[in-house]
């Protein structure tokens, strides 16, 4: 679950010892990573079979928080790929979960209230608070989220479109890229730009005819 925080390290967070974390949450960090890269590289059957496997994981323990995490970690890599921060399969939960749940998922829908920005993970706090704090976000995911986030709320730099299409490529993930490519080139119509939106179509057309 590496777009925020790992389900192991939230679950391990105040525990001095450390103890080796339960085969639940193995099998949920696991399968939470793969449904992650499967979805992103365009394989939904597989990654549906992995996210399936992640909640029922997690449904092992009747954990609300638990539950709310990998549904959020869905709705995550959704955004991402410029699909809507919103996420159903969370209300059901809502009322249930933290406060930290809850503002991430307010997060993710855009509808954060100012006042529960402190409750985000440090790097996608720091970037909302400063996109050049993309930059910095050292998670290929992550950065795509936040840079998402940052797009819905109408704060993203032109320099943030050509970070997360650098970031998709270098993972080879073909739908963010697509998602975020076609979103420079109607960019770059706009502004006048056909010789550049030119380029973007034949980049498009070079990842589509990869997946072929």
């Amino acid at each position: 679950m590496n777009y925020v925080i790992p389900l192991i390290a939230l679950v391990l967070v105040g525990c001095a010892n450390h103890p080796p974390p339960p085969d639940w949450l193995l099998t949920a960090e696991s399968a939470t990573g793969n449904h992650a890269r499967l979805w992103l590289e365009g394989r939904d059957k597989l990654a549906e079979i992995q996210l399936n496997a992640a909640r029922e994981a997690v449904s092992r323990t009747g954990d609300a928080d638990q539950q709310a995490r990998v549904e959020l970690h869905a709705c995550a890599v959704r955004l991402a790929s410029l699909q809507g921060g919103q996420c159903p399969a969370f209300d059901t939960l809502a009322s249930d979960a933290g406060r930290a749940e809850n503002a991430y998922a307010a997060y993710l829908s855009g509808t954060l209230p100012a006042a529960d920005r402190q409750l985000l993970p440090e790097s996608q706090r720091l970037a909302w608070q400063n996109p050049q704090a993309l930059n910095n976000i050292n998670d290929p995911l992550a950065r795509l989220v936040a840079a998402a986030a940052l797009l819905e709320a109408g704060r993203l730099p032109p320099e943030g479109i050509t970070l997360a299409i650098d970031t998709a490529a270098g993972q080879g993930w073909r739908r963010p890229l697509l998602a975020w490519l076609s979103l420079e080139r109607e960019r770059l119509e706009r502004a006048g730009d056909p010789s550049g939106s030119e380029a973007i179509r034949r980049r498009i057309e070079r990842v589509l005819g990869a997946g072929r």
